[in-house]
């Protein structure tokens, strides 16, 4: 007997775990299709027991969305580098969300492509993860000798829209390396922040 149908668990646990089957099964599957009854035969608990955790079924799909989420910002966490050259930060955030897309590739396409991308509470939070995106990048134009405008901040958004285009593109017709792809979505940042700079005269 699988050992989540023979542990006890505390509630926080319990709740921790079925969010967790969820966004496993979320990497199986689009969002639509991972099913109460399912989630609940793996943990080994009744379906009104979920519900006991969840006010529905949209609320549960939410809270995967939401750890999903925090999975991907957590792998993307900047770490300074200790080097002259300001891009290498950049790139090891890029090389970090490009692996974590690749592995958890299912689970992205559905997320960006899918029904979820609909639903107003989690369009809200992939908002808040672009936000917290967006924010760690405009504290690293400094180094590349740029200051935060809001012509910046237009461009610091398309970009991130950029590379969750071309990332999702690869991911369906890897026509390229994953070395290249880093080296795409790198590249695209400075092109369109200094463009944006150059045009009101913000570079220092």
């Amino acid at each position: 007997m699988d050992a989540a149908k023979r542990t006890r668990l505390s509630p926080a646990e319990r709740r921790a775990q079925l969010i967790d089957l969820g966004a496993r099964m979320l990497s199986e599957r689009p969002l639509e299709q991972v099913s109460v009854e399912d989630i609940a035969d793996r943990a080994g608990v009744s379906r009104g027991l979920l519900f006991h955790y969840f006010a529905s079924k949209s609320d549960f799909h939410l809270e995967i969305i939401r750890h999903t989420s925090a999975q991907l910002l957590e792998r993307t966490e900047p770490v300074e580098v200790d080097s002259d050259d300001p891009m290498l930060t950049l790139r090891s955030v890029i090389a970090s969300y490009v692996d974590y897309v690749t592995e958890n590739s299912t689970t992205y396409v559905s997320l960006l492509r899918g029904s979820a991308s609909g639903d107003p509470q989690m369009r809200a939070v992939f908002e808040q993860t672009r936000d917290t995106m967006a924010n760690r990048t405009l504290d690293q134009l400094p180094r590349i000798g740029m200051v935060r405008t809001p012509r910046a901040e237009l461009a610091v958004r398309g970009w991130i829209a950029f590379v969750e285009e071309a990332t999702i593109s690869w991911l369906r017709a890897p026509s390229i390396t994953r070395d290249e792809l880093v080296e795409l979505n790198v590249a695209a940042l400075p092109a369109l922040a200094f463009a944006s700079a150059a045009s009101d005269g913000s570079l220092n």
